[in-house]
């Protein structure tokens, strides 16, 4: 008959232990809830959710491009709340990353929700380098219409935003492509803000911590590529650059002493 008891204490002492062990189950499912990657939504609202008082930063309106829904490649103004910063790049950042996050309707959006801007330079002649992932490539829907699109809503929104950016240059993955998606020639750059501000000189420290992509290896100290070298008609937006002056023939050998 003592068998029994001893099974029957060993079934009680399982129990408990079973029990603490769910507990302490439940508790790290709840933690793993709690870093679980952020929806979309979530995103876009922490990029334009003012940030905590107490920053010397203003909070402005950022006018932002998206798509205006007629289907007809047209984009539509929307005023969205930013804490601004005074420096060019850095809000250059700002109003990037919150376009890159995409309106409530997603229908609306202009660029892939898996593209990623990696860095951004900003040249003291008012040329802008962004250096987007190749989801920018990947994941935009092939087509004139589209990728025109997608190229314009940055364009226009930084000519909106940052007054010191006159022209763009887009990169992947910190290549020069030929295509957008196959169509948009990328190998030149764009026409942003024929009035830009000039850029102020920047103090001679330390750049941000963000390594120099590929293409921009040869970049000066202000952060810009030594590959834009090419300039489009300052009126004039998505179109191909001006052609470079013509070299001067040499002249013939004189055969006077």
């Amino acid at each position: 008959m003592r068998w029994r008891y001893w099974m029957i204490a060993m079934l009680v002492l399982a129990v408990i232990i079973a029990g603490g062990y769910f507990s302490v189950l439940k508790q790290r499912l709840k933690q793993v809830a709690q870093i679980a990657p952020k929806s979309e939504e979530q995103v876009r609202r922490e990029l334009t959710q003012p940030t905590s008082p107490g920053v010397s930063e203003p909070i402005g309106k950022a006018k932002l491009f998206w798509s205006s829904g007629a289907g007809d490649g047209s984009l539509m103004p929307v005023n969205v709340d930013l804490r601004f910063s005074v420096d060019p790049v850095l809000r250059s950042k700002q109003v990037l990353n919150t376009l890159l996050a995409g309106p409530v309707d997603a229908e609306l959006r202009t660029l892939p929700p898996d593209a990623v801007l990696l860095a951004f330079y900003l040249l003291p002649d008012g040329t802008a380098v962004a250096d987007f992932s190749e989801a920018l490539a990947t994941a935009t829907p092939s087509g004139i219409e589209s990728e025109e699109m997608a190229v314009d809503s940055i364009t226009r929104t930084l000519e909106a935003n940052v007054p010191q950016v006159r022209w763009l240059k887009i990169l992947v993955h910190g290549q020069e492509v030929d295509t957008l998606a196959g169509h948009l020639d990328l190998t030149r750059t764009f026409s942003v803000n024929a009035k830009a501000t000039p850029v102020p000189a920047r103090p001679a420290v330390a750049q941000e911590s963000a390594v120099p992509t590929p293409a921009l290896a040869d970049a000066g100290a202000t952060g810009g590529a030594a590959s834009v070298t090419r300039k489009p008609a300052a009126d004039q937006k998505l179109t191909p650059n001006a052609p470079g002056g013509k070299l001067t023939t040499p002249s013939a050998p004189s055969n006077k002493p």
